[in-house]
């Protein structure tokens, strides 16, 4: 994505990079997009310094079409159907870290997935993720989504996401084609 230069619309809360503070930016604000990845914005406030991050849902915030990066998961309701471990990926890789064009499974984040029988029905997900930093702030917020990704998935009834640091992640982690993207040779 090229960077692009918008003025917000209307008061908006954004999560500063990488500290995890929700901050309030007014209307009438000078930002520049430079990521557009899964279904959020990272922008760069010239004025204040620094990365934040928009949720999708305030996209009409910076003047943009909520971005869709869901797939088509509803079941019909009380019903619960197999969860698959490829659609539970599917839904993490639309999951980015707001300072890195890569989503977290190509970058090695995912460490551990489960999946095993919900006492409700369905299934319950169990995985154990990492950040690129210890000191991250965004770990909680990164975590969140995957949480939410997990639990759009048929079936699943219940997801709970662990960051973890053990083992610290390192770039051997990331995929070939995370490394391609990054310039990491």
């Amino acid at each position: 994505m090229r960077y692009e230069e918008v003025t917000t619309r209307r008061d908006c809360e954004m999560i500063q990079i990488p500290q995890g503070n929700t901050v309030s930016i007014p209307a009438g604000t000078a930002v520049v997009i430079t990521q557009a990845l899964g279904d959020s914005f990272t922008v760069q406030i010239p004025t204040m310094g620094g990365l934040y991050r928009v949720a999708g849902k305030d996209a009409d915030a910076l003047g943009k079409a909520r971005p869709v990066a869901t797939t088509e998961t509803a079941a019909p309701p009380g019903e619960h159907p197999p969860v698959d471990e490829a659609l539970i990926l599917d839904q993490l890789r639309l999951v980015y870290d707001p300072e890195i064009p890569v989503n977290i499974v190509e970058l090695g984040l995912i460490y551990d997935l489960r999946i095993e029988p919900h006492p409700a029905g369905g299934s319950r997900v169990i995985v154990k993720m990492t950040l690129t930093a210890p000191g991250c702030g965004m770990g909680t917020v990164i975590a969140a989504d995957a949480q939410c990704r997990i639990e759009s998935v048929p079936g699943v009834t219940e997801a709970d996401v662990e960051v973890v640091f053990d083992p610290p992640w390192n770039q051997s982690m990331m995929s070939e084609a995370a490394k391609l993207d990054l310039g990491i040779f």
